[in-house]
């Protein structure tokens, strides 16, 4: 499957192979070496020697602005949210995964959060289980730094709700379903937030969230 996935990406005008490694080790060895650098990490949950969340949480604690995609056999809630918490961006059960993996990756990097529709189904049907109808759903109120009470908080709650969900990966079309809102109202929230942190990427709105302590740290 690594030789399968690796073959994709090798032939992709648009991306560069940069490793691929077998076991947590070499993964956590790999990227501890200075001179390598990632920004899209590719793993299986399942391991010779321990779990793909060891390798999510390494990457992304040396690299913020990694984004990792995990294909696995593994499709039960636990390891699909335990995931998404280590920072995952995208989740694909190994029965559907694509033939061409790089189109997948570049789809990935440019703001898309690719899932399963068997794994999509399981976390939002969590998520929608906490929600009563015609509510929105509860997030953690916002951490943020001291500020005045003139000033206020630097989001307001329904951005700092459309923050969470950007940053577990859920596409726009899913935070409105989640929200209750149309697209473009979630559009509008993320234009917002954007201005506010001086951002302009997804990812760019969550490093710079979670430097400001917006957004509660990575496990």
């Amino acid at each position: 499957m690594r030789e399968f996935f690796t073959a994709s990406v090798s032939r992709c005008a648009g991306l560069q192979l940069v490793g691929a490694v077998g076991s947590v080790a070499e993964a956590r060895a790999w990227l501890d070496n200075d001179a390598n650098m990632v920004d899209v990490l590719l793993t299986d949950l399942g391991l010779p020697d321990g779990s793909g969340l060891e390798v999510i949480r390494h990457a992304t604690r040396l690299h913020p602005r990694c984004e990792p995609l995990v294909i696995s056999l593994f499709g039960d809630e636990d390891n699909v949210l335990a995931s998404i918490e280590a920072g995952a961006l995208g989740y694909i059960h190994k029965d559907s995964a694509p033939d061409d993996i790089a189109q997948t990756i570049l789809e990935m990097k440019d703001g898309a959060s690719p899932i399963s529709p068997m794994i999509a189904r399981k976390v939002l049907a969590k998520y929608a289980s906490r929600v009563r109808p015609g509510e929105a759903m509860a997030v953690p109120e916002p951490v943020v730094p001291a500020r005045s009470a003139v000033e206020g908080p630097l989001l307001s709650p329904r951005e700092h709700e459309v923050l969470m969900l950007i940053a577990r990966g859920f596409s726009y079309a899913e935070i409105a379903r989640l929200q209750s809102v149309s697209v473009h109202t979630v559009q509008t929230h993320i234009k917002n937030l954007y201005s506010k942190l001086s951002v302009h990427s997804k990812n760019e709105a969550v490093f710079e969230a979670s430097r400001l302590g917006l957004l509660p740290p990575r496990g």
